[in-house]
């Protein structure tokens, strides 16, 4: 009796290994799911190296959103695609720590004009120096500079289509 071993070619195993467009496009949706969670840990803990208890994560979120000048509250929930009463809150907590200046609108009494107080920018300016570290550890040669750049405009481009996605359901709606 002859036994015949057949060999995998190294296209046919690259091929086993392959996942479709589809089966991508959900993963890296979970990816990113898992990658902002991930996120808000690395700042909880930079947070406890500064010895700043009083703020959550997602707060900081906010704060970085604010950065400079000044922005409505409308505009700070649509950059950061918060949802309102949860923006509520988080505003009124950042508020009442002493991270946020909230102000009537001077065209708009009813609308509340937010800037980051003294405090606010302070931390801001902490994190943003902890974040240099973060990729400066990351990137470390052109290649990484790269694949980082690659994934940034990958994903802003999923972005975009997500948003025209929606904006075109919407308008499906009207």
């Amino acid at each position: 009796m002859t036994t015949t071993l057949v060999q995998t070619q190294p296209d046919d195993a690259a091929r086993k290994d392959r996942v479709s467009p589809s089966q991508m496009y959900h993963e890296i949706a979970r990816i990113i799911e898992r990658m902002h969670r991930r996120y808000l840990d690395v700042l909880r803990i930079e947070l406890g190296r500064i010895g700043i208890d009083d703020i959550s994560p997602v707060q900081v979120m906010m704060l970085l959103n604010i950065s400079s000048g000044e922005i409505s509250v409308r505009d700070l929930i649509e950059r950061g695609y918060y949802l309102g009463s949860n923006a509520s809150y988080n505003l009124k907590q950042l508020v009442d720590q002493g991270y946020v200046d909230r102000a009537a609108s001077p065209r708009d009494k009813r609308a509340a004009r937010l800037k980051l107080s003294a405090r606010g920018t302070e931390l801001c300016e902490q994190l943003r120096r902890m974040s240099t570290l973060h990729a400066d550890a990351l990137i470390r040669a052109d290649g990484d500079m790269q694949d980082f750049e690659v994934t940034y405009k990958t994903l802003r481009r999923l972005e975009r289509k997500w948003t025209d996605v929606i904006r075109s359901d919407e308008s499906e709606l009207l």
